[in-house]
């Protein structure tokens, strides 16, 4: 239910931004109050995530997140309100993302993990398949306030629903104290081969996903010459690959296959070279589907990896881990990628961009995966 009124609010928001500020770097700007809040508040959310129940957390936090939306039902015509609702929107997100993650692994075996990752993905996906599209024209004709109603609506929808849940009402027991606490996901990431070098590799990933993804808005008006419908299209077409991905690939998918890690990788750089390439539309969305789909089939054998190689007690801890890697880097790639973007073309951002995907599955493919002693 909430990533159904996401879709609304990825579009709305940064419509909204680029009206009231006219440059890539106005965009940049929203992306970087969400990716703040990852820096700021992911570890301490990642410990909670290990120590309180996470069915009460994420119930929280999508309550939370209903109100921060409202605000921008009220308040339009002010960019200072927009970051600050991004902010808002993204602080949620921190705290419901870990225990989300560490809950799948209490309702289900470990053989059924990568099953679990890849239905959950796909049903949540393919709501954003309908309504990416719809939300452009929902903007369109009644403004970007109705498009924040209905984010509100269904994060509202998504409390009720996760109060009727069985699992997660129990926290795990964390032995440790203070910031050895904090930290004891570092430690479980640097203790396994695979999992360090799945963290070097999102990093490179985020270098270019972080200004590929914010600008997308910036490609859409300046190289593809379409709207904010045609940018709601273009974000359908991400998400119907995605929703494909993990129905067309899941006999194959398996936790801790590189080939599944950072194969991905690699087939997403080939789409921002096609879309710095082509100035179509209908050829971006089908590069589009590609890169949805190599992007779900990469996250369920992300997620079923560290869902099955990190000890219960310490799962919100490495999810926040890897959420404050991808998200720093992230902000660096939004930083850098809306200069780039004003100052010499969308399309080199998108040309850089293919080349950190290469660098990532490079390197990814080459490393051993031992284990630490």
């Amino acid at each position: 239910m909430s990533r159904a009124g996401d879709a609304f609010n990825t579009v709305a928001l940064v419509v909204l931004v680029f009206h009231l500020t006219g440059s890539g770097l106005g965009v940049a700007g929203a992306v970087m109050f969400e990716v703040a809040p990852v820096l700021l508040l992911a570890p301490v959310a990642g410990l909670a995530a290990d120590r309180l129940p996470r069915r009460r957390l994420m119930i929280a936090a999508d309550l939370f997140r209903a109100a921060c939306a409202l605000v921008l039902v009220a308040v339009t015509d002010q960019v200072g309100v927009a970051y600050a609702v991004a902010f808002g929107l993204s602080a949620g997100a921190v705290v419901f993302n870990p225990a989300a993650g560490s809950l799948l692994p209490e309702v289900v075996s470990d053989e059924d993990v990568v099953t679990a990752n890849s239905t959950l993905w796909s049903t949540a996906v393919l709501a954003q398949v309908a309504l990416a599209p719809t939300a452009g024209v929902v903007i369109v004709a009644y403004g970007v306030e109705a498009a924040f109603a209905v984010n509100a609506g269904t994060f509202i929808a998504s409390a009720l629903l996760l109060g009727g849940l069985g699992a997660g009402r129990a926290p795990a027991e964390v032995t440790e104290r203070g910031w050895e606490a904090v930290l004891g996901g570092v430690r479980s990431v640097r203790a396994d081969a695979l999992l360090s070098r799945l963290a070097v590799v999102q990093v490179l990933a985020s270098l270019s996903a972080g200004a590929t993804g914010g600008l997308l808005v910036v490609l859409a008006e300046r190289w593809l010459g379409v709207g904010p419908g045609g940018f709601g299209t273009l974000l359908g077409a991400i998400g119907a690959g995605a929703a494909l991905g993990p129905v067309l690939f899941r006999r194959w998918i398996r936790a801790g296959d590189r080939r599944w890690l950072f194969g991905p990788f690699a087939v997403r750089g080939g789409v921002d070279l096609t879309l710095a390439a082509v100035p179509n539309a209908v050829v971006a969305g089908a590069g589009l589907v590609a890169y949805g789909m190599s992007t779900s089939t990469g996250m369920v054998a992300y997620q079923s990896t560290l869902q099955t190689l990190v000890p219960p007690a310490a799962r919100g801890r490495v999810f926040a881990f890897y959420d404050v890697t991808w998200n720093a880097s992230r902000l660096v790639s939004l930083a850098a990628g809306g200069l780039v973007a004003d100052l010499l073309g969308i399309r080199l951002v998108y040309v850089l961009g293919a080349l950190l995907l290469f660098a990532a599955a490079v390197l990814g493919f080459t490393t051993g995966t031992r284990r630490r002693g």
